[in-house]
């Protein structure tokens, strides 16, 4: 193999080229941006593991807007959440927001379910009833603690119901 062909030499380079293409575009259209217009509403979460700016705000599974900005509150040590969603919903005021995972390794998102008051959310609203997002490592801790609780637990008691063998 002394020499390579020109056309293995450009049918590499086009494969670069391609690739180069590929990765240009995955870098600037990849990332979520977070939505400008719409109206923007606070809530106060105890945690927000995994979300992040420019993450989903959706209502009944659809895309109504996005997290524009998150931060702690100083004086409460509370994650706040800005989230900027379509104006035209008219959310009412007494709506919900939960913080929730798109899948088993999916990313978080926040999902508002919507109340029935008859006051709306205005622009600066604030939602008050909110949950923050589970932690899957915490959830598993917690399983495999409990297993193994019942398994040490389990083997005594069994032990102790076994009636002696006949003398």
């Amino acid at each position: 193999m002394k020499g390579r062909s020109l056309a293995e030499v450009l049918t590499g380079a086009v494969v670069l080229v391609c690739a180069g293409v590929f990765l240009a575009y995955a870098i600037l259209h990849g990332g979520r941006t977070p939505q400008t217009d719409g109206i923007a509403l606070t809530a106060e979460f105890d945690r927000v593991d995994g979300l992040n700016q420019g993450a989903d705000v959706k209502i009944g599974g659809v895309k109504v807007g996005s997290v524009s900005d998150l931060r702690i509150d100083p004086r409460t040590f509370q994650a706040v959440v800005t989230l900027r969603v379509r104006r035209d919903l008219g959310l009412p005021a007494d709506s919900s927001a939960e913080i929730t995972s798109e899948g088993l390794l999916g990313g978080r998102y926040v999902s508002i379910v919507p109340g029935g008051a008859d006051r709306v959310l205005a622009d600066g609203g604030r939602i008050t009833e909110t949950q923050g997002s589970v932690s899957l490592e915490s959830l598993l801790g917690r399983f495999i603690f409990s297993v193994t609780q019942m398994n040490s637990g389990g083997g005594a008691a069994a032990a102790e119901a076994t009636p002696a063998p006949p003398r």
